[in-house]
Parts: C-alpha cells; structure tokens; sequence
C-alpha cells in the first residue's frame, strides 16, 4: 500500500526517474518488489510499497518490515541526526539502536528487520518541531518510506491527519472504493512465491575448485590501445599483479606462501665539515688549526629478503614465517684532509670498502588465536627489525634477540616484550658484523593504546634497560671507541666501564581533531661505573622530551616542534667533585626521525669534536652526546644537552612530488662538559640555525622507485664559533631507492 501526502515547505515533486532511481535503492535493500497508492497527509509523505517474497530452500519466511525515512529542514538541505522512534500498539517499542535511527549526513534512515504491527512512528530533533505518524501498519510485504520536512520551532507534538482529519495513516486494506479516505486505492496482495532449485555440487551452474590459486583473470580488450587493464596476467618480474614471488599465491600446498624482496639505495653526498688540519706545518702560522672540510661520499646497499610464511591472504596473522636478508654495501669516500678515513695518515685523504652483513634472520611462530578478530599472541627468535617508538628517539636496530608480541581487544592494543643481544657493527657500512658479540643487552617492554583518549591519537608506554658491560674495542678504521678517548682513559689499566641505564617513556602519535600529535616525554636512571669525563662512578638522572604538533590544509602540512634534552652542569673539577650524578641525555640506539629527520643538516651530519677523539653529534641523531660512535661506542651521560626549536612545512606538489622545507633553531642546554673537553671559557649556547629544502619524486606512484635530493645548511651561532670557525656548514644529498 502506498501513502503520500504533502506538508508545509515540502520540497518540489522529484521526477519519475528519481523516484524510480529510490525504489531501485529500496529493492537492493529490503528485496522488497513495488507497487502504488495514495493518500493525503499533514505531516510527512508516507508510502508503503506492497512487494514478493521469495523463497530460498533451507531458509525460513522473513516476517519484518523494513522503513525507509528521508529527513530535510525547510530549505530543503539534509537533517544529520534526527531521531525515528518507533511505539507499538500495546506500548512496546521497535529494536532499534541510536547509531541506526539517528539520520546520516544525507539525511537518510535505513532501518530493517522491524517486527510487524501496528507503529507510531516519530520524527525528532532538537530545535525542530516533532512529526508523529500513527497507527502506520508495519507487515512484511510492506517497505514503508517516510519523507519529512522539520519546521523549526520550539518542539510540539502535531499528529498526522487522514484527509478526514481522522488521526492516522493507514487502513487494512480493502478492495479499491472500500477505503475510508476518498481516492484513496488500498491493497493487500498476496506474494507470490518464487521457488528457486536448490543447487548441488553436481550442477552445471556450481563446480568445485579444489586448487584457486591458479586461475587466470578473463582476457580485457575493451580498446584497441589497451593502456592499463583491469585484468593483468601474472609475470615473475611484475610485483604489482598477482606474483608467485610476492606470495600473492602458495609455492606448497594452499597455506605456504613465499615472498622475495630486493632493496637497492644509492646514496650521494657532499659536504663541508670542520675537520682538524691534517700535517702540522713546518713554520708556525702557516697552517690553520682546521683544515680543508669539504668531502664526497657514495653508498651502494643491497638487501635481499627470502621469506617463507604459512597462512593465507586475508589479514589474519601468519603461523610461522622464517625470513633471512643478507646485505652488500659498498662505500666511497674522499676527503682533503689525512687522519679521517683511516687512524694511519699513510692511508691518504680516501678511502673504498665493502661489506656484507645479515640484517635479518629469525624464525616467527604463532603461539594462540585469542580471538575471532585476529587478536594473537608470537614468538620471535633471531636477528630482527625492530623500533621501540614512533620517531626513533632511544632504540631502533637489527640485532640478535627473542621477542614476545601480539594485540588484544581487536588490535586496540598491541605490546611487545623483547630481549636482544647485540652485535659489533661494521663501522663505514653500518651493517652487521658476521659474528662478534658487542656484549651489550638490551630489554624492552611497550604498550601501545590506540584511540587512547581520542579517536585516531595513539600512545604508547615503554621501558628500557641498557647493559653496557663494554670492552676495549678499536673500529674498522683504526680509532679507538670504546672506551671513549677523552678525560681518564688510561691511568695504571685501560678505564673500561659498565653502564647500567633504565629508561621510562610515554609517547604518542596520531591526531585529535584536525591536529596532528606526536610527543615523547623520557626519564633515564641507572649508573656508569667509570665514567672518563668524571673519572668515577656516577648515577644517571636525565629527561628528555619532544612536541610536533601539524595541521593538513589540502596538500599542504604545516608543521612546528620542540625538543628538550638535559644537560649535565657540574664541571667537574675542584669542589665540583662531590657531585655523583651524571645528567646529560643519552639514548641506547637512535636513529631520530622528528625537527627535520634526514633533512636536518645537524640530524643528518656527524659532527666530530675536535681534538678529542668524540663527536659533537652522531650521523642521523640529535643530540650532543659526545660519545664516539653511535652503535660501536657507549652512551656518555656527561654531555651538553640541546633545545631544539623547528618549524616546517610539506607540500604535495604533485601525486608523485613531494616538497619538503624545514628551519631549526639549536641552542646547548649546558656548556660545563664542553668547556671542560676543550680546556676553553667561556663557551655560549647558541648552536646556530639550521636551514634545509628537499624533493621526492616516485614515478610509479609506488615506492618502487623513489628520487630524493635536499641541500641543508647550519649557520653557527656564537657558541658554535667559538668550538670551531665562523664558516657555515652545508650539505648536498641525492639517492635512488629501488624495490622489488
């Protein structure tokens, strides 16, 4: 049966063709066929449309309604979150959840599986007028579909109205003429039933397919230049299409799967760096302390992946997976300056290695489904990736270790708890050594929360505990690194020394609202037992903390940060000796990605410390920590700390480009250590400012091939004059990055 009717600022009558363009989207729903009828109402227009059933064998009769509501204001726009409710006849009321009553932004209501019987059906929402249509008759073969104009207004209660002013909006049906409404044509057809045969393995319309993976997509030739094809046949060479390679299907049985991964970088780089003269001069004055700085450098690394998993193509976790990567490096670099490719000044001004090195290696296991949302719990064994936060703040490495992980809550939270045993790394390649042990450990336990406190903003929770027990150790280049050669080295033995630090963190990244966050706040404690700037034993009590915070307009990402790490203030000297407690921020392993990543000249570059045997700042971190090596030497909690003020922005030139711009501001938090390393004071704060620009460019739209390029420079402030020169430092960078 059909009911209509028009209200007050009702919208114009749609066209044939959108009504019918409606009903199509009502049969999708509801699997509910159409008919027609007609009758006045005050409130709302209202049709029900009489339809078929259709009977599938093995599948009981479906006895519920299904009502279809279209909800505008006065001006014809969508109301978002107006409420139906529905009231039965003897009081009771229709299941119906908030989240499926409530109108979406097109103003629109979808509701199904409505028990039959007889409804009031209300139409509400604050600062709007409340429309009631009652005693509607819900049954099976009806779709009953609402369209209401909300008038604004203090909320009141008006009934619909039958053309007779009798409340209501329905009848039981009858033959044409029967209806107590006037022109009004009322039916009650009966469906007719549609049998459908039941299907078996044996019919021709049904065939099993012991073996799907192998089946080939039907041929396309819709153009005679066919261009990009819905439909592309697999290649062993193609990793976007369907790949035996890529485990797009299984190379034994139906559940093992293999995938091969191949990663090419080459790198290049130029820069200027304050470097020591190399040969004294044989008159005073004719030679400056610092020498000529300007260096080249190529990488080539290449990693191949082999791995062998067991699961299926779905997002369920794997069951087992072994993987292995091994990878080459070869590394070129030129300097004009002896005594910095090599500890032997006879090696000259250049140097080429090669290296090989497993990255990867270990063996995965499932040990329990938790749940049907694909919640789990493994193990991990062997040499393995692995990030302890967000940006890379205190550990990302591969390294040996066993590691416990998995999610609960439907992936809301996942945790990790890892132990790794660490390996010697090759100094000019970074890559693993094959195999000395660095006899360091290091134990990590995590938390992340998604939707913490806000949707799409997640947080983690970490603690860390680095044991440094450390050994004399000289790098591939002949200098010695650990232990670090500077204050008390050698007194009556070599000062080895034993670190013991425990880390406290609370990260975050995400967004709440249109704002964009990432935060870190840390706290380490533990001791050094010697350590050589202090020529004792100290305790450790340091913080760090850090803030990004963005906001995306179109395709433009603005963006400023801070970071704070402390600074250790005493002296050391004199009366400054009763002081035993070392604070100065260190991290374990860092490779940081925050105030600029890689672009940053002061992140990107290494910044030795002249005279000193120690670096002001590691390769690819940003803090002073003045320790030797990032990954063959040890953590140095006797250091200057940093501020760090950035501002940025990134701009989506293109699909493909992508620009990059970046300003930091640098400052020393303390001064103390410094003055001490260089017997020099006073020595300011300021670093200097750090000025970079890159590009990325991905021509396949993948990151299959990717061309980046930036230059970077930092011009120093006072501080940074007075430990080097005034000559601002620059970088020119380029690399292609090639995967399969």
């Amino acid at each position: 049966m059909l009911l209509r009717s028009k209200v007050p600022h009702a919208a114009a009558p749609r066209s044939r063709c959108a009504l019918c363009l409606r009903w199509a989207t009502l049969l999708i729903l509801s699997g509910y066929a159409c008919g027609q009828a007609s009758v006045s109402q005050s409130s709302g227009i209202l049709e029900q449309i009489p339809g078929t059933s259709r009977h599938v064998p093995g599948k009981a009769a479906d006895n519920t309604a299904v009502v279809f509501a279209e909800i505008k204001d006065q001006s014809g726009r969508p109301v978002v979150g107006a409420r139906l409710t529905f009231t039965g006849s003897n009081g009771a009321t229709a299941n119906c959840p908030l989240d499926v009553c409530r109108s979406s932004a097109d103003g629109i209501i979808r509701v199904r599986n409505v028990s039959s019987g007889l409804y009031d059906l209300v139409v509400e929402k604050s600062e709007y007028q409340q429309y009631r249509f009652s005693q509607v008759s819900l049954s099976a073969a009806l779709v009953t579909i609402l369209e209401v104009v909300l008038v604004e207004g203090a909320p009141a209660t008006p009934e619909s109205k039958g053309p007779a002013g009798v409340p209501g909006a329905t009848s039981t049906g009858g033959e044409e003429g029967g209806s107590p409404y006037p022109g009004l044509r009322q039916t009650a057809p009966s469906p007719p039933v549609e049998k459908i045969e039941a299907i078996t393995p044996d019919s021709e319309l049904f065939s099993l397919q012991p073996y799907r993976w192998t089946l080939e997509m039907p041929e396309w030739r819709r153009y005679a230049n066919q261009g990009v094809t819905p439909y592309a046949r697999s290649r062993w060479y193609d990793p976007f299409n369907r790949n035996k390679l890529k485990g797009d299907y299984p190379v034994l049985g139906q559940r093992w799967f293999l995938n091969l991964k191949a990663t090419s970088d080459t790198e290049f780089e130029g820069r200027r760096l304050p470097v020591p003269s190399g040969v004294a001069a044989e008159n005073p004055g004719r030679s400056g302390f610092f020498g000529r700085g300007e260096q080249a450098a190529i990488s080539e690394t290449v990693r191949l992946s082999f791995e062998l998993f067991r699961g299926d193509t779905s997002f369920r976790p794997v069951d087992f997976r072994i993987r292995v990567t091994p990878a080459f490096n070869l590394n070129f670099l030129h300097t004009r300056e002896r005594g910095l490719v090599n500890v032997d000044v006879r090696e000259g001004p250049q140097r080429f290695d090669a290296h090989i090195g497993f990255q990867e290696a270990f063996v995965e296991a499932k040990l329990h489904d938790l749940s049907p949302n694909y919640d789990f719990v493994s193990v991990r064994a062997g040499i393995q990736q692995f990030s302890s936060d967000f940006r890379g703040f205190i550990f990302v490495d591969e390294q040996p270790g066993l590691r416990l992980f998995g999610n609960l809550q439907s992936n809301r939270l996942s945790y990790n708890l890892a132990y790794f045993h660490l390996l010697e790394k090759n100094t000019n390649s970074g890559l693993n050594t094959i195999f000395k042990n660095r006899q360091q450990q290091v134990y990590v336990a995590n938390l992340y929360w998604q939707d913490f406190f806000a949707k799409g903003y997640t947080t983690e929770f970490s603690f860390h505990y680095n044991q440094d027990d450390g050994k004399v150790h000289f790098d591939d280049n002949g200098f010695l690194v650990r232990p670090a050669p500077v204050g008390l080295v050698v007194n009556d033995k070599v000062n080895t020394h034993r670190i013991a630090a425990y880390y406290l963190g609370w990260t975050s990244n995400g967004h709440i609202g249109r704002v964009n966050v990432s935060h870190a706040l840390y706290q380490v404690f533990g001791h050094d037992d010697f350590n050589a700037i202090a020529a004792r034993r100290l305790k450790i009590n340091a913080q760090m903390a850090a803030l990004e915070l963005s906001v995306d307009k179109d395709w433009m990402r603005f963006r400023t940060s801070f970071l704070y790490a402390s600074g250790d203030s005493s002296n050391r000297s004199g009366a400054s000796r009763t002081d035993d407690t070392a604070r100065g921020f260190d991290t374990i392993v860092d490779d940081t990605h925050f105030a600029g990543s890689g672009l940053s000249f002061f992140n990107r570059e290494g910044i030795r410390l002249t005279g000193t045997g120690v670096g002001l700042v590691q390769p690819f971190s940003l803090l002073p920590s003045l320790r030797t090596n990032k990954e063959e030497g040890q953590a140095n909690f006797v250091n200057p700390g940093i501020y760090i003020a950035n501002a940025g922005a990134d701009f989506d030139l293109t699909p493909k480009t992508r620009l990059f711009a970046n300003a930091n501001y640098l400052r020393f938090a303390r001064t103390e250590p410094l003055e001490l390393l260089l017997f020099q004071r006073p020595i300011r704060h300021g670093i200097g400012t750090d000025l970079s620009v890159g590009l990325e460019y991905r021509p396949p739209l993948t990151e299959n091939i990717t061309f980046t390029g930036g230059v970077s420079t930092l011009i120093p402030d006072k501080g940074f004059q007075q430990i080097y020169d005034k000559k601002t430092l620059v970088a020119i960078f380029t690399g292609v990055k090639l995967q399969f």
